[in-house]
């Protein structure tokens, strides 16, 4: 894996882990009238970032962002927070078997080809 694929495989795992984390909270406090619902970003700027190179991913942070409220959406939709749960964790998943089957190709190159 090059060094860039490498740099935001790790900082995609990095901004979904804070992105699950987010929405535990929401999720946990949906009930409560006095909690601000969150969100977290972090693939927009990790495509920005990858057009500039593997520095310009390391320097990224994923944000955590208020969501705004409108007379339309004071309430949290639990719904759509599990279904962005579940989207959440697929990815991560799916970046993790990435990973696994690139070590899994670094010991094949380690062990000779057995």
């Amino acid at each position: 894996m090059d060094e860039l694929s490498a740099v935001l495989v790790s900082k995609a795992l990095d901004g979904l882990l804070m992105r699950q984390t987010v929405l535990a909270q929401n999720i946990a406090n949906a009930g409560s009238d006095s909690y601000a619902e969150m969100s977290v970003a972090c693939e927009e700027e990790l495509r920005r970032a990858a057009g500039e190179g593997a520095g310009a991913v390391r320097g990224t942070e994923a944000v955590i962002q208020y969501k705004p409220v409108d007379e339309f959406s004071a309430e949290m939709r639990i719904d759509l927070a599990l279904a962005e749960a579940s989207q959440t964790t697929m990815r991560y998943g799916a970046l993790i078997n990435l990973l696994g089957r690139q070590m899994s190709l670094s010991m094949s190159v380690v062990r000779g080809g057995q």
